[in-house]
């Protein structure tokens, strides 16, 4: 058996070379150019340490075979590159000596072949943690270490962060069981309670972006109402922490203390609604985060303002302003500070111009609530009337012969003669009688009666009543559905309401002659919309099934096409119902494929996976599948 002896045979021999006398080498294997990140980042090592490897060369040779005085870097030309970069700088001598190693006997083209095919990068973890001892051991800052290895300081931030993860993490991420961008979202939080709290919760799903949400479930993110209308700089002022992530764009964090982070809001909120009672002479006003719901205040809507041909004119040259700023700008171009500046102080001119204006009577007796909208601005809800600041019932209405809509009132007297409660009762009956008859000829005269009638209690007329016994009930749908006040019906719905209500008086005896003088479609567009505020088929205990098809026949007169109103999110569906609904649907929506890779998944993993499914698709639920809108 012959045994063979492995040799090791040393080649080449130092040599110093003056920079400006090397050259790069055509041998060179690697023909894919240093980016100038790569030369920046050798070149700040090298200032740092010097050049820790000497490049290997082969002289330079002329047709003829004889050296020209150069040499040919086989290996190493990016430290080449490198000490350039520091020579055009002035920082080292352009012939400033290079140790080199002079290798004639290998082939320049394997070595530089082989320089590239087997080196190994150390693993990342052994680099987070390099740069710690650095940290501590020298007690080098983010900015030293950085300038030392040629890479950023924030990039060197994020690696002392990944360093001081939980152990139960990095061993993780030495043994493959982690990836890096997995590494990075659980960073987001110093807390090695959590991260493994989370880490031994995870199943199926382990996006980064999952990760991170679990990690800060019980924080507020900085784009919430309340972050954006307090600040990060007050919230911090008063002893709030505000967590970042040093790994994605984290639009400013999160808020770790939310109790802290309301009472600054409700407090700011509460110095805003003082100014605004103050200012425009309200009887109260109180600051709530949200709208309070179950209030039981009567809303008191106040009147279009009047606008004279200069306002108009102003009106007209701001909105012209406006649209030239937004055509400006293209479609995914952000607009500058100035441009959003400008852009802010034409929208709350508008505003003020269109606001209603209310009567000093009914601001006496009036508030207003202040709370937040959605993008963290101030949302004044004005002229809320508290039952006992309710003024005293109107008088009776007055008998004017010949006044259209004027009714006189009932008498049991007789000159000064009273008369019997039956007789009052039997004369009653027959006018009515004839009331009926005479109105059942007059269709307009009747919408009209019913127009009336509604209006005056679906618009809160105080003490009024109708002569019809017509009851409009409406029921707050608020109560029943998450979300109803922003969606898209109730958006619609509290405009149209809130419009019509600036054109209505405030007192019921002077409504008679404001239904009058409206032109006939106006009648039927509010006919529409009084009617419309009726309509229930809410699906709950108690609720008539009769009722409920007489909604499924109303839908499909209408052609009513929920996917305009309703897309399905976690939130408001998939995160309400079971696991099974869960694929059933996504099993029949999209394939049988898609719901075998959610099966699996925890509930909140799958509700989320499904929604991105099905949500912007169009899938509707069986509930909001109408005649007019099969499913997708």
């Amino acid at each position: 058996m012959t045994v063979h002896t492995l040799q090791t045979v040393q080649h080449g021999r130092e040599i110093t070379v003056a920079l400006n006398k090397l050259k790069a080498s055509p041998k060179n294997a690697r023909k894919t150019p240093h980016t100038a990140a790569e030369v920046e980042a050798l070149a700040a090592s090298i200032a740092a340490k010097g050049v820790l490897q000497p490049p290997v060369v082969e002289p330079e040779r002329d047709g003829e075979g004889r050296e020209t005085g150069w040499f040919l870097v086989s290996i190493g030309e990016g430290r080449r590159l490198a000490l350039a970069l520091l020579a055009k700088r002035k920082l080292i001598a352009k012939a400033m000596p290079v140790r080199c190693l002079l290798d004639e006997d290998n082939d320049a083209f394997e070595i530089s072949l082989d320089e590239n095919v087997t080196r190994f990068a150390m693993h990342p973890a052994d680099q987070f943690e390099a740069f710690k001892k650095l940290a501590d051991d020298k007690g080098w800052g983010a900015d030293e270490i950085a300038q030392r290895f040629g890479v950023t300081a924030q990039l060197v931030r994020q690696r002392l962060r990944l360093a001081v993860v939980s152990p139960a993490l990095m061993a993780a991420y030495r043994a493959g069981d982690l990836t890096l961008d997995q590494l990075m979202a659980f960073a987001v939080s110093e807390d090695h309670e959590r991260q493994d709290q989370v880490f031994a919760s995870l199943s199926y799903n382990r996006s980064p972006g999952f990760i991170r949400k679990l990690m800060t479930e019980h924080e507020v993110e900085a784009n919430d109402p309340r972050a954006l209308y307090v600040g990060g700089e007050a919230y911090e002022a008063e002893g709030g922490y505000l967590r970042r992530d040093l790994f994605v764009e984290d639009r400013g964090g999160w808020f770790e203390d939310v109790v802290l982070l309301d009472q600054l809001a409700v407090e700011k909120l509460a110095a805003e609604a003082e100014a605004v009672r103050t200012a425009e002479g309200w009887l109260w006003a109180e600051a709530h985060l949200t709208l309070p719901r179950d209030h039981g205040f009567k809303r008191v809507y106040g009147r279009a303002a009047d606008q004279d041909p200069e306002t108009r004119a102003q009106l007209s040259a701001l909105g012209e302003d406006y649209d030239a700023i937004l055509a400006g700008c293209g479609e995914d171009e952000e607009l500058s500070e100035e441009a959003s500046s400008r852009l802010a102080e034409i929208d709350a001119a508008l505003q003020a111009v269109s606001r209603p204006v209310f009567d000093e009577a009914v601001r006496a007796r009036s508030g207003v609530f202040v709370t937040l909208d959605q993008e963290g601005g101030v949302r004044v809800e004005r002229a809320f009337r508290r039952p006992q600041d309710e003024p005293p019932p109107p008088e009776p209405y007055s008998e004017t012969p010949g006044e259209v809509g004027v009714t006189p009132a009932a008498r049991v007297e007789d000159g000064a003669k009273a008369l019997p409660e039956r007789l009052v009762a039997d004369l009653s009956a027959h006018r009515t009688a004839a009331l009926r008859d005479r109105l059942a000829q007059e269709p307009q005269a009747a919408l009209l009666v019913a127009l009336h009638s509604l209006v005056l209690q679906l618009f809160d007329f105080y003490g009024a009543e109708a002569c019809v016994d017509l009851r409009a009930t409406t029921t707050e749908l608020s109560r029943f559905a998450e979300g109803y006040d922003d969606s898209v019906a109730g958006l619609s719905i509290a405009s149209r309401h809130e419009g019509w209500a600036g054109q209505l008086p405030e007192q019921a005896q002077d409504l008679w002659a404001a239904l009058v003088s409206l032109s006939e479609a106006e009648r039927l567009a509010l006919f529409a919309h009084c009617v419309s505020l009726t309509v229930n088929a809410v699906q709950a205990v108690g609720r008539s099934p009769r009722a409920l098809a007489d909604a499924d026949g109303l839908a499909r007169y209408l052609g009513l096409d929920m996917r305009a109103y309703w897309q399905a999110t976690a939130e408001n569906y998939f995160g309400r119902v079971s696991k099974a609904m869960i694929l059933d649907a996504v099993r029949e929506a999209k394939s049988p494929e898609d719901a075998l890779r959610l099966d699996g998944l925890k509930k909140d993993a799958m509700a989320k996976a499904a929604a991105d499914l099905l949500g912007s698709e169009g899938w509707l639920p069986p509930l909001l599948q109408d005649a007019a809108a099969p499913p997708a």
